[in-house]
């Protein structure tokens, strides 16, 4: 979905004004920048300063702070810390075209990117695919 993260962001801000919370993590990373223009460093920081001036918080001079601690890591180093943290990557999805019944396309960037993640890091990927590139 284009933009994605954008609504995402804009989704959490209106959470974070309303809810007096000066914090906001996306898991946005690098890895990602090529096909999702708003996983980039630089938007990032834009959506930063976007923040300070769209809200009332940000007005009073409430300094918004957006997180994106897996910004420079590659979809293995993710994989792997999940891996650390116990995530079970068989209850996320990372496509655009999931089934009712929870099968990935198994073609689109997301899928692609995903699929070379856990082989790069030398894990299963426990994802159902429809279909295999």
């Amino acid at each position: 979905m284009p933009a994605r993260n954008t609504i995402f962001l804009s989704i959490a801000l209106g959470f974070a004004e309303s809810l007096a919370i000066d914090d906001i993590f996306i898991g946005g990373s690098k890895a990602d920048r090529d096909g999702y223009p708003d996983c980039r460093a630089e938007y990032f920081e834009a959506f930063s300063t976007l923040a300070s001036l769209a809200t009332g918080r940000g007005v009073e001079g409430h300094q918004l702070t957006l997180h994106t601690p897996l910004i420079d890591k590659s979809k293995a180093q993710i994989i792997t810390l999940g891996q650390s943290l116990a995530i079970d990557y068989g209850k996320t999805i990372t496509c655009y075209q999931v089934t009712e019944q929870g099968a990935a396309c198994g073609r689109c960037q997301a899928c692609r990117l995903r699929q070379e993640g856990f082989a790069k890091a030398g894990v299963p990927d426990p994802t159902l695919y429809r279909n295999l590139c």
